[in-house]
């Protein structure tokens, strides 16, 4: 389904006057507000395919109803995220769950709501239906040469699909590691990696990246053969400029400096981009910023000196996506959250006293330092993104129109209470 403009214009028109009091009392106190605006208006996060579902646990998996059940119908709930926020620009596939039958058709029907695709996304961390090889005991790094030119075909066929769409990157995830100490020798298990990373690598386009993502466990405990952003790192480093390293929130330790890693990364040349989600204990997949807001922000601080030191475009130089599961919430509402969270500490973060901070850090003044920083994060911003969105043809307020409007209830009617979408 579609979301009719008139229908944003006039719940947009009912809370006008509340908002531009809202508005005016905290843009007074906003330097350069046009400028910050405008990059609110270009800062878009890509959603992905597989979020449009419910998501589940091992133990269990229960649908909210109205799922979409075909790469069209999750374009369509991607538009509808558009429609309202104006920030979702882009929907990001996940092979073989989200294949496109028909390139040319499913370029037309994105572009029809303002859409285009962003990275696709391999998958060897399952087995699939009717596939040759099994992925039990890896993907990539296996022992078993076949099982690596398996997987690598894979990835080659992923490339192939997002030329056909106009994506630029391929993002790579892998499961492999270890569930037991002795299982497999760690060094050649990185050795195999690299070259078969290499030899994805050699296929991809000369505008093509590929990002190679990291996490420390899970599904398997004892070793990740991609386990951190160093090796990360250390593989992007060695396959080339065409390489880079992918940062999801939620893959780290507890306690790990992310806004560090990531300042390292950017200053390198590294960083490709983000799954954005966050966590309470590991890799929970939770609605970004509803744990911890404040590391969120200071992610975005560190992203936005270094960008601006290195002369790059915020809103496209390194990817934006969001990679929750939200197993108890309408996924659509749960992304609306998500993206709105993204750009408030992104529009903090543009706030804040960027000579001053240097000066008190050249000074040793860790008080004001923290003062500075506190003082952006503690502004409220969201009156400042609502403008952004009216702007732009969005709704000052896209989760009450999505309720008012009884969205879901229509993808219910229209798809039904048991529709079950793929992916996770």
């Amino acid at each position: 389904m579609q979301l009719e403009k008139y229908k944003i214009d006039e719940a947009n028109h009912q809370q006008l006057k509340d908002h531009q009091r809202k508005f005016d009392f905290v843009a007074g106190d906003v330097k350069n507000l046009d400028t910050i605006l405008q990059k609110l208006i270009d800062f878009n996060i890509a959603i992905p395919s597989w979020a449009l579902g419910t998501g589940g646990t091992r133990f269990g998996r229960f649908s909210g109803g109205g799922e979409p059940r075909s790469l069209e119908e999750k374009i369509e709930d991607v538009g509808l995220i558009h429609a309202l926020n104006r920030s979702s620009n882009s929907i990001s596939l996940h092979i073989p769950w989200d294949i496109p039958s028909n390139a040319s058709a499913i370029k037309a029907h994105a572009a029809q709501l303002g859409l285009h695709f962003d990275a696709v996304n391999s998958n060897t961390f399952q087995d699939q239906p009717n596939q040759e090889l099994s992925y039990k005991f890896g993907s990539l790094h296996h022992v078993d040469k076949a099982v690596r030119k398996q997987a690598v075909a894979h990835n080659i066929e992923v490339i192939k699909y997002g030329v056909e769409l106009d994506s630029k990157a391929l993002s790579v995830w892998l499961s492999d590691g270890s569930n037991f100490p002795g299982q497999l020798n760690m060094r050649g298990a990185f050795e195999r990696t690299l070259e078969s990373l290499q030899e994805i690598y050699e296929a991809l386009p000369d505008d093509w990246k590929v990002w190679v993502e990291y996490k420390p466990y899970e599904p398997n405990f004892y070793s990740t053969t991609i386990g951190d952003w160093g090796q990360s790192y250390l593989l992007s480093s060695k396959l080339g400029q065409k390489a880079q390293t992918l940062v999801d929130l939620g893959h780290h330790l507890q306690g790990a400096n992310i806004e560090q890693i990531v300042s390292l990364l950017l200053m390198e040349g590294k960083l490709a981009g983000f799954h954005f989600n966050d966590s309470k204990y590991g890799d929970d997949d939770l609605t970004v910023g509803s744990i911890n807001p404040y590391q969120l922000f200071l992610i975005f601080n560190e992203l936005v000196e270094g960008m601006d030191a290195r002369g790059m475009t915020h809103a496209t130089s390194i990817g934006w996506m969001i990679d929750a599961s939200h197993n108890v919430k309408d996924p659509i509402e749960d992304l609306l959250q998500s993206v709105e969270a993204i750009k408030i500490a992104y529009a903090q973060a543009l706030l804040v006293d960027t000579p001053a901070l240097v000066q008190a850090q050249q000074d040793n003044d860790v008080v004001l330092a923290q003062e500075i920083l506190q003082q952006a994060y503690r502004t409220d911003v969201r009156s400042l993104l609502a403008e952004a969105r009216l702007r732009a043809g969005g709704a000052l307020n896209p989760l009450a129109v999505y309720r008012q409007q009884t969205i879901r209830q229509q993808l219910i009617n229209e798809r039904g209470a048991k529709a079950v979408s793929t992916g996770l």
